[in-house]
Parts: C-alpha cells; structure tokens; sequence
C-alpha cells in the first residue's frame, strides 16, 4: 500500500497551467491506466498513440479519482475532484511519479544505455558485471526486469514513468546501488523517462530502425541525442566514436564526455586479436582479455561495458578479470552445437544492420566450405521500408535463405514475406524459398544442413511467444531449434 501524500508536493517541480480545486488534498496513489483507478488516486490524462486518457476523464471521477492531471479541462468539471492543467501530461507524469515515490533514481546510480544495436547486452551485462564485482544492483531491459535475483514482467524496452518510478523504489529498499537500464527511444519521445537522475548515459550506435514511429532518420537521431542532451553536468556521456554519428550525439551534452573505439585512438580502445566461434581475444587498455562473446559487434559492446565501469570509479584490473567471466545475453548470437556438428545461432537480430553485424560475424568465423543457411521474417505493423533490405542483406550473405513469419501481429504473413521478396535479385532468387509456418521454416533449415554447416535464426532471439491477429502463442526458437538438431534440453 502507497502512504498518503499531499497533492501539493506530488506537484513539486510540474509546470503548471492552471489548478481548479485544492492541492492540500491527500493522494494515495497515481494511475495513469484509467481501468486500474481506485478511490483517494490521482489520475493522468495522457496523450497516447492509440488512445487518449482526456476521454476518460469522468470515468476516473467516477471510480474515485479524487484528482486529475491534464492537457485540457473537461467540459464538466465536479466540484469534488481537483483539476491540474499542465502543459505536457507525459512530461508532468515523469516529474509526479518522481516526487510520490521519493525520487528513487537520486538514491543510487541510473545508467542508460541506448542506440539502435546492443542496449540489452550492454545493460545486461553491465549489471552482471557489477554483482559480481560485490554490489547489489537492477537492470531494466527488453529481456526481462531484475532486482538481484527476482525478475519483474516487462512489456516495453523501457516501462512508463511510473512503472519506472515503482522499480527504482524497490531498488532502492532492497540498497542497490546501481540500475542499468535500456533507454529507447520511443521513451526519449514519450517522456517515458522524465524526473529520472542519470548517473551515466551510454550510445551503442544508430541505424535503419523505427521510422514506423519518428518517420524520418534525423527525427530518430534526434530522439537519441536529446538523452544525452539533458545528462547533468555530474553524469559521464559514453560514445561509440566508431559510429559516424558517435561525436554528433554527445556535442551538446553538459556531462563529461568519453569515446569508445575499435579503430581510433582515444579514451578506451581495444584492438581484436582473436575471433573464434568460442569468444574472443581482445587487447584492452594493454591488457590482453578472452572473452566468451563473440563478433565484432561483441568487441564493441564489451568495450563500451568496460569504459563504463572505469568511469564508475571500479579498477581496470578488477574489471577486465571480472569481464572475462561473462557469458553471453539470451538471444544475442546464442551459440549451440549439434552431436552431428550443425552449429546453430539464434539471435535477436530484427534490424538490417544487426542482420549484416551477425552474418558478417558468420562469414569472418567460417573455416571452410560450410554453409550458412539463414532463417529470417519482419515484424508486422512496424517499419515495412526495411524488410526489403532485411531480405537482400540475408540473400546475399547466406547460401540457403528461409524467408518466414516473426511476428506478423495484425498483418497478413505471406503479405510481408511479398515485401521482403522484393528485397531479393533474381539471381538470388534460386537460393531463397518462403515458407509462412515459423516452426516448419525452421525444420527445414535443420534438414537442409550437413555436418559442420551454420544455421541462424534470426529476429526473435530471447522472445517466447509469436503475435499472430493480436494473441500470442508459446514460440521459443532457441527450444525449436534444439528440438530438430536432437539437442537434449539442459
């Protein structure tokens, strides 16, 4: 149960527009769902991409909201609810839910992470490395939501504010220390992450992905930049300097700004030496490192985890030794083996640049004349501009291509699969068959492949379920893919 507080300091900090009725009132709860509002709560009318709380204004009065934040007064206004005009309802509802649960992100060390590949490997990562460096933490992410060993539900890379707000409170009353989270940038727009205190900010890099939602590329690198743009003078500004928009994503930034890089010199920098199915050898900061991740896209993630860590205040040593114990993130190029030598890769892989990063990392660990047999499909209801590009990167390094549904939620399947054809030269052609039933695509690149050949599984990675016409059925590909390569589960 939340403790009472007085509306006034919930209001603490919120622009406001005007106020109709009093703030002395006593809150026991803020809601921004209009079907979860209980007596004595204050509700937040926001604007949303499919549904408008405004219209549920009266509802809210009507299941005891006892105060209402919005954009626009009602028509009819009750004089037993107090009215708070604001000028942005999702930017107000980051500062409110801030103020009702005590500030929470102020309390311990918030680390963002975002960009367009490797958010939830380093997020992940960095919160395993930091338990294991002794102290207590929480990681938000696309896979799962952690406090120390309790995982919470997660329904978007990045929860709503309060949601937020509710998980660093309990982080904070369970003394962790640090939180890493995944910073999207659909929560950048949305003010998803208004009021929180960021002790750091990470950029991985930026591609292809979500103009469904920011319609234009620059709209989406803004979307980015303004993170980092609002770090506070006392926070650190990590950038992949590798990225060429690596430098524009932090020049405006008032925190203090450090670069990663894998071909220049700068603050860390690290050089491949070895590149293996098995991991990976890096020279770090003269420190000569094998790690259990693998791929180029890898050396860079590990890097940006260790120039974090370093900025933390932790010992080179100490991180390095610690880093070299990692495994890799569920779904990211997750490696099994078949008794008959198939090797099979299921990975997350759901843009075309991390589809290129992935088979390119394929391509330079091939050791003779294996095949790569690649199974892959797009999103429905989501950027239909790259699954043309998605097919043709696939075709073009693979030497079987399954084209397939991931999850076509309101969409037609064969509709999509029609567009990434169109993606695929007709020379090209002749390698690439479709087949719509994810399971059967999937046993038939198992069937296809002979002893030592590569199969990869791309777009879903870590996800357990597959939307089709607005439900969601169990479908693990890691768990199919072991069915078909006779894997006994572990």
């Amino acid at each position: 149960m939340n403790p009472l507080k007085k509306l006034s300091d919930i209001l603490y900090k919120v622009r406001l527009v005007e106020v109709s009725g009093p703030t002395s009132i006593q809150v026991n709860d803020i809601c921004l769902d209009s079907r979860k509002v209980e007596p004595g709560c204050l509700f937040v009318a926001v604007r949303g991409t499919q549904v408008d709380g405004h219209d549920f204004i009266t509802q809210a009065f009507q299941d005891g909201a006892v105060a209402v934040v919005c954009e626009e007064f009602p028509e009819f206004r009750s004089d037993e609810i107090t009215y708070i005009k604001v000028f942005d309802s999702s930017q107000a509802l980051g500062q409110i839910a801030a103020n009702f649960y005590d500030h929470p992100s102020d309390k311990m060390r918030v680390i963002g992470v975002t960009g367009t590949n490797g958010k939830t490997t380093i997020a992940t990562l960095l919160f395993n490395l930091f338990r294991s460096l002794g102290y207590k933490a929480g990681l938000i992410s696309t896979v799962c939501n952690k406090i120390e060993d309790t995982e919470y539900p997660t329904t978007h890379t990045t929860p709503d504010a309060i949601s937020l707000n509710q998980l660093f409170s309990e982080m904070v009353e369970q003394k962790c220390k640090y939180c890493f989270m995944e910073v999207s940038s659909h929560s950048i727009v949305q003010e998803r992450i208004a009021g929180i205190q960021f002790a750091g900010g990470i950029f991985t890099n930026i591609t292809h992905e979500h103009l469904d939602f920011h319609k234009t590329f620059d709209e989406y690198i803004k979307a980015k930049k303004r993170f980092f743009d609002e770090l506070s003078p006392s926070a650190f500004a990590l950038s992949n300097l590798d990225d060429k928009n690596g430098s524009v994503m932090i020049q405006n930034t008032r925190a203090n700004r450090k670069f990663y890089s894998l071909k220049t010199l700068t603050d860390f920098r690290a050089k491949i030496i070895e590149n293996r199915i098995d991991g990976l050898q890096l020279d770090i900061d003269e420190h000569d490192v094998w790690f259990r991740l693998v791929g180029n896209f890898n050396a860079y993630n590990l890097l940006a985890i260790y120039g974090a860590a370093v900025l933390l205040g932790e010992q080179p040593d100490a991180v390095l030794t610690a880093m070299s114990n990692l495994e890799a993130v569920e779904g990211r190029f997750d490696y099994i083996k078949s008794q008959a030598g198939i090797v099979g890769i299921v990975d997350y892989a759901h843009t075309p640049d991390a589809l290129l990063n992935v088979l390119n990392t394929i391509e330079n660990l091939r050791t003779g004349d294996e095949q790569v047999i690649t199974v892959v499909g797009c999103g429905g209801d989501r950027d239909r501009t790259k699954r043309p590009i998605m097919a043709r990167i696939a075709a073009e390094k693979s030497d079987r291509l399954i084209l397939t549904s991931d999850n076509p939620r309101s969409e037609d399947p064969e509709a999509i699969i029609t567009e990434m054809q169109q993606g695929i030269d007709a020379h090209l052609a002749k390698k690439t068959i479709s087949i719509v039933n994810r399971r059967e695509a999937i046993k038939t690149a198992c069937a296809l492949a002979l002893p030592g050949d590569i199969i990869l599984i791309a777009g879903k990675g870590h996800e357990k379920y597959q939307e089709i016409k607005g439900v969601r059925h169990h479908f693990d590909d890691k768990e199919t893919l072991n069915e078909f390569l006779a894997i006994p589960e572990k």
